[in-house]
């Protein structure tokens, strides 16, 4: 097959794995097309919770008419057994004849392993197509096999004087109904997300994802919170056994305050301080521990500028508006926290979003 068939053919394995973020961890989002004769005889992304995964999923789809076809997935194919057989035996019993995948899964207990066992049993094997794309899809099962951390994304919406709240920390819409809509699909493509306490003591925020039918796929909600002051009354407390709630909490917090907090459905994480702040460090290899993957931070000021000094942002997606605010507002960022974050990323894009615009940074 041609390699712009191979490409065509990859690009829609990407934009089904793409279903599955924010929804498949501890497992990554992958996709699965399977083709044969050009016809594509069968579709699968990774479900909900991580399983069944992709390549069985098409498999599945695709019954007899996989045997002499090709597979693109847009990660190896597992070579181990974990809750379920290796999906690389799955598709040597179904007779695929060539495979086309991304990439080689960081998972050391695959690393190759799944590609070889292909290639064992006479399946031709060529890597690399749509690898750009799909490093950037898996960068948290990539961070978390890799660094023992999830994938950061931070987000902040900035008004033309720099300010992300009223003075006193007040809240205030600094960015328009178009923006607001972005950032809800955000959450719904993250893992978990998190906010400082002082976020939530100003904001008393819900951080779901309210688009239409979509409030299912609301990520895990996390308060960054040393000496655990989240209120009992707050809305998060309230829908934590709606939507799961964890507090990111220190070493000397108050045991009461924990125990008030456990029968609410809050899930209480400790994690080491240092002059009374977290070591965000260990608490995201808390989170990694725990099967997240993809973490994105949205707020407030005081959270964003400790990530952005301990070198733990990845990705940052920051919301420009036209809105003026005023002196006495809050700034979003200090200048030398955001000249350390332009420093560190790169701008790899920005587009208008309403009357707003939004500006992304990657690491290189």
């Amino acid at each position: 097959m041609s390699g712009a068939a191979d490409r065509r053919f990859m690009d829609l394995a990407l934009s089904l794995g793409q279903r599955g973020l924010g929804r498949t961890w501890p497992n990554p989002a992958v996709g699965a097309v399977i083709v044969k004769d050009g016809v594509i005889v069968g579709r699968g992304w990774t479900q909900p919770g991580g399983r069944p995964h992709a390549e069985v999923e098409a498999l599945r789809r695709a019954g007899e008419a996989a045997r002499g076809a090709t597979l693109y997935v847009t990660l190896e194919p597992c070579s181990h057994h974990g809750k379920t057989p290796p999906c690389a035996d799955a598709v040597i019993a179904a007779g695929i004849a060539r495979v086309v995948s991304a990439l080689e899964d960081p998972n050391p207990e695959v690393a190759g392993e799944g590609h070889g066992r292909l290639r064992g049993a006479g399946i031709a094997v060529e890597v690399g197509v749509g690898a750009e794309e799909a490093r950037h899809d898996h960068a948290g099962h990539i961070w978390r096999m890799r660094q023992g951390r999830p994938h950061v994304i931070l987000k902040l919406a900035i008004s033309a004087d720099g300010k992300a709240g009223a003075a006193g920390r007040k809240p205030v819409a600094i960015t328009g109904e178009a923006v607001r809509e972005r950032v809800h699909l955000l959450r719904a493509h993250s893992d978990a997300i998190m906010v400082g306490i002082g976020t939530v003591l100003a904001d008393d925020p819900l951080l779901t994802c309210r688009l239409p039918g979509m409030a299912k796929d609301s990520p895990v909600r996390i308060v960054a919170d040393s000496m655990l002051r989240l209120p009992v009354n707050s809305r998060l407390v309230r829908s934590a056994y709606e939507t799961p709630v964890w507090a990111l909490t220190g070493l000397a917090a108050p045991q009461q305050s924990e125990a008030i907090l456990l029968p609410l459905g809050v899930e209480v994480l400790r994690s080491p301080q240092s002059s009374g702040r977290l070591d965000l460090k260990d608490g995201l290899e808390c989170l990694a521990a725990k099967g997240i993957t993809r973490l994105m931070v949205e707020g407030g000021p005081t959270l964003a500028a400790a990530f952005i000094a301990a070198d733990l942002v990845d990705e940052a997606v920051l919301f420009h508006a036209p809105t003026i605010v005023g002196s006495d507002g809050v700034d979003a960022l200090a200048t030398d926290a955001m000249e350390a974050l332009t420093r560190r990323l790169k701008q790899v894009g920005s587009e208008p979003v309403g009357t707003d615009r939004q500006a992304n940074y990657a690491r290189e």
